[in-house]
């Protein structure tokens, strides 16, 4: 359940079904306090990034509902300063009222929600509110308020290609860019003119490894493997192909999925304890492949990915649909902030020998420390990462 969205009903659409389903509105105040208003847009925003990470902990959701008066008379003010009050005196006391974007769309974060039950939340809520704002308000002007709801964490549709991070709970992140504007400009300029520029002068090398991998192993020079970007949007990840054709994915598959859970039995390094992130005498690489592999060169097409804006340069690698399904809600924050990238500061720090989780945060790291001077420190750490070897991934 990502979202729902609707305008308030009349009171006819309502009905005593809501009384058996999950009652968040228990212990309810009857009117709010004297003192109490909505929250500024700026606290509410940063309430609501606290709340996403406790969610994240304790793994109990909650719903930001949205009240939207977007109206051309230029009553939407009035109506939703009424409707404040009328919340206020409606929400739980652990419930948070404030302004999601300036008197313009007022927004409530029901903490700790109860999922369980026949009926889902969402509607339990939108139900309760509706009926509140036509009862205080009065039908008219309460129709005029559109109510979206936003579940979090959000369900993730695997078999939805068109799915994405439900970005109205993430305000934090379009004030964040905001804020970068001019230095993500610049990266993006980077991002054009290195990968067109190595994409120019490594043509000849990307000519000879296309020339070996057709004569070595029958099926296409370059494998399309789907991939997860900024967001959760889908998009074609380009890279050499180091397998032979028609190969079972699910080798690879139960393998990731074991690694991102932790559990033993999984190649070890030689020279280390630790599981590296990639299958180790894979019998579905070609003998090239392997070779590709360990310099990453099997990677070079995915310049192209950063020229036409699927990645950048440097970022979190872009995940495969089956690894993001067995991903905790908090490995869900490597795709939200930045673009995937090419290399980045775990490939740099670490390669593929650490466990998972190390790997996560590192990620997480780069997005709350991105600068260009971080950029610009990774891309010439890279080389030397790849001349030691592990291989991207």
């Amino acid at each position: 359940m990502g979202n729902s969205y609707s305008r308030v009903a009349s009171p006819d659409s309502q009905d005593s079904t809501n009384e058996s389903a999950p009652n968040i509105f228990q212990h309810m105040n009857i009117t709010p306090a004297p003192d109490e208003t909505a929250l500024a847009e700026t606290v509410f925003h940063s309430l609501l990034t606290h709340e996403r990470r406790r969610a994240e902990r304790s793994r109990k959701p909650f719903v930001l509902m949205l009240l939207d008066a977007n109206l051309e008379d230029g009553t939407s003010a009035e109506i939703l300063s009424r409707a404040v009050e009328v919340i206020l005196a409606s929400k739980r006391e652990t419930d948070l009222v404030g302004w999601y974007k300036g008197d313009v769309i007022l927004g409530v974060i029901f903490t700790e929600v109860n999922v369980d039950g026949d009926l889902p939340i969402t509607d339990t809520l939108r139900s309760k509110i509706e009926t509140a704002l036509i009862k205080h308000l009065g039908r008219e002007p309460a129709s005029k308020i559109a109510i979206s709801l936003h579940l979090f964490p959000e369900s993730w549709d695997k078999n939805h290609s068109g799915w994405t991070a439900d970005s109205k709970l993430y305000p934090d992140l379009k004030r964040k860019g905001s804020r970068k504007r001019l230095p993500l400009v610049i990266k993006r300029v980077m991002d054009v003119v290195g990968s067109g520029a190595l994409l120019f002068v490594l043509s000849p090398l990307l000519a000879t490894i296309a020339a070996i991998i057709k004569l070595t192993s029958k099926g296409p020079v370059v494998y399309e493997q789907e991939r997860l970007g900024q967001f959760g949007a889908r998009f074609k990840c380009l890279k050499f192909r180091t397998m032979y054709a028609n190969n079972d994915p699910k080798i690879h598959q139960e393998y990731v999925q074991q690694f991102i859970a932790g559990k033993d039995g999984l190649d070890k390094s030689e020279k280390s304890e630790k599981p590296v992130y990639k299958l180790i005498d894979d019998p579905r690489v070609t003998s090239i492949g392997r070779f590709l592999r360990k310099t990453s060169l099997d990677e070079l097409p995915q310049f192209w990915n950063v020229l036409r804006g699927d990645m950048s340069l440097v970022g979190p690698r872009p995940p495969v649909p089956y690894e993001f399904e067995v991903y905790d809600i908090w490995h869900r924050r490597r795709v939200l902030e930045v673009k995937p990238g090419v290399t980045g500061l775990w490939q740099v720090s670490g390669r593929n020998r650490m466990l998972f989780d190390e790997m996560v945060r590192l990620d997480l790291r780069y997005c709350q420390s991105w600068s260009l001077w971080l950029d610009v420190k990774i891309l010439f750490a890279t080389p030397r990462a790849v001349f030691n070897g592990g291989g991207a991934c």
